[in-house]
C-alpha cells in the first residue's frame, strides 16, 4: 500500500522534508509487513535500496564460518538501514531479519542517493549514523573479546541498558535469550542461566515489557570478571 506523508514524517530521513518532498516519496514508496524470523534484505542483495522501519523491531545478523548467527545491532522504529550499500554500491553486506512483527519500506537506490547527496539535513543523518554504527561495532568486538560467556552476556546487557529519565536503568523491550545469544555467541541455555543468576543476586529484574537493572556497578562487575557465579 503506498504510504502516508504522515508515516514519513515519522521516519527520522525524512522529519525535516518539505511537505512537496514528502509527496514525491509517498508516490514511489509502499509499505510492506515482515512476520517474526522473515528476511527483510539478503546479504549480497545489490538493489535493495534504503530501508525504514515504521513498526516492529529489526536486527542485522550475518553467519561465521561455520555457520553460527551472529547479531551485529537492533534497528528500532523510525530508523533506516542498508546505507552502506546505497552509498558505494556494493551487495548488502548483511543480512535484515525481523525480530518482531514488522512494517517497512524501501525508497530504491537511485532516489535514495539523490536524496543524501542533495538533502544537507539527509547527509548529515547518513553521517550521524554511519558514526554511530561504528562506535556501535568498536563496542561490540569489545563485548566478543572477552573470554566468559557471563561476561559477554552481562556486557552486552550493559550495552543495552539506559537511562529512562525517571532515576532507573532499563533495557526497553529487552532482546530474547536467544536474540542475546546469537549477538555474544553462546548458547540459549548460557543465557537463561546468566539472567536467572543476575535475578537472584538482585541484579536485574522483569517489570513489564522492561528490564530494570537495579545494579549497574554489579553488572558492570560481571562484564570484568569480578561478579561471577561460585564467587562471594
Amino acid at each position: 500500500m503506498p504510504i502516508l506523508i504522515p508515516i514519513l514524517q515519522g521516519l527520522r530521513l525524512f522529519d525535516s522534508l518539505p511537505a512537496t518532498r514528502l509527496a514525491e516519496l509517498s508516490r514511489v514508496m509502499s509499505e510492506r509487513r515482515a512476520e517474526r524470523r522473515e528476511v527483510v534484505i539478503q546479504r549480497g542483495d545489490a538493489a535493495a535500496g534504503l530501508g525504514f522501519l515504521i513498526e516492529g523491531r529489526l536486527q542485522t545478523v550475518d553467519f561465521t564460518l561455520d555457520g553460527r548467527e551472529v547479531g551485529i545491532e537492533f534497528i528500532d522504529e523510525g530508523d533506516f538501514f542498508g546505507e552502506l550499500a546505497v552509498i558505494d554500491g556494493q551487495p548488502a553486506p548483511e543480512y535484515v531479519i525481523a525480530v518482531a512483527p514488522s512494517r517497512v519500506t524501501l525508497l530504491d537506490r537511485d532516489r535514495a542517493r539523490e536524496l543524501m547527496f542533495s538533502t544537507p539535513s539527509a547527509s548529515e543523518a547518513v553521517a550521524r549514523r554511519l558514526a554511530d554504527r561504528l562506535r556501535r561495532s568498536a563496542r561490540q568486538r569489545s563485548v566478543l573479546a572477552l573470554p566468559s560467556s557471563f561476561q559477554r552476556v552481562c556486557a552486552q546487557l550493559s550495552l543495552l541498558a539506559q537511562s529512562d529519565g525517571k532515576g532507573r536503568v532499563v533495557i526497553q523491550l529487552p532482546p530474547t535469550h536467544q536474540e542475546i545469544a546469537i549477538m555474544v555467541n553462546t548458547s540459549r541455555e548460557t543465557v537463561t542461566r546468566t539472567l536467572q543468576f543476575l535475578q537472584v543476586r538482585k541484579v536485574v529484574a522483569r517489570a513489564g515489557a522492561e528490564l530494570v537493572v537495579q545494579e549497574p556497578d554489579a553488572l558492570k562487575q560481571g562484564a570484568d570478571g569480578t561478579l561471577a557465579p561460585g564467587k562471594t
